[in-house]
């Protein structure tokens, strides 16, 4: 079974119509949202001009049978935890909410796909950049 996480680039991407983003989410048997990733495409959203429709396109998105927004617990958080720790004692820091969405792409055991390049630095994590 493919399960992937959607960074919220990668989602944005996918409803600008990019094609590899397209293929890589028609091919996957699960698609993730992190908790973390839907909060930045809200505070995205409010910016915009079309807010109503970017809430509404995203909420018919999620509302698929293969879509499943992850929310955070305590296993999220250990696994945050040990991330961050590792980041910090490598000098690789990334963004907050970019470790979380790590964390829930191992904690899930998917392939978080992205176009961030610092997502490198995570070891044990899976990755499709595009």
């Amino acid at each position: 079974m493919k399960k992937i996480l959607l960074d919220t680039n990668a989602y944005s991407q996918f409803m600008a119509g990019n094609q590899e983003v397209f293929e890589i989410i028609g091919g996957s048997d699960a698609v993730y949202l992190s908790i973390f990733v839907l909060a930045e495409l809200l505070y995205g959203f409010k910016f915009g001009r079309k807010q109503k429709e970017n809430l509404h396109e995203l909420k018919v998105f999620y509302s698929k049978p293969r879509v499943k927004i992850i929310e955070a617990g305590s296993e999220t958080a250990e696994i945050y935890a040990g991330i961050k720790l590792e980041l910090r004692k490598s000098g690789n820091p990334i963004p907050n909410n970019d470790i979380w969405i790590a964390a829930h792409a191992i904690e899930t055991g998917s392939i978080l796909v992205t176009n961030d390049a610092h997502f490198k630095h995570v070891r044990g994590m899976r990755k499709i950049n595009f």
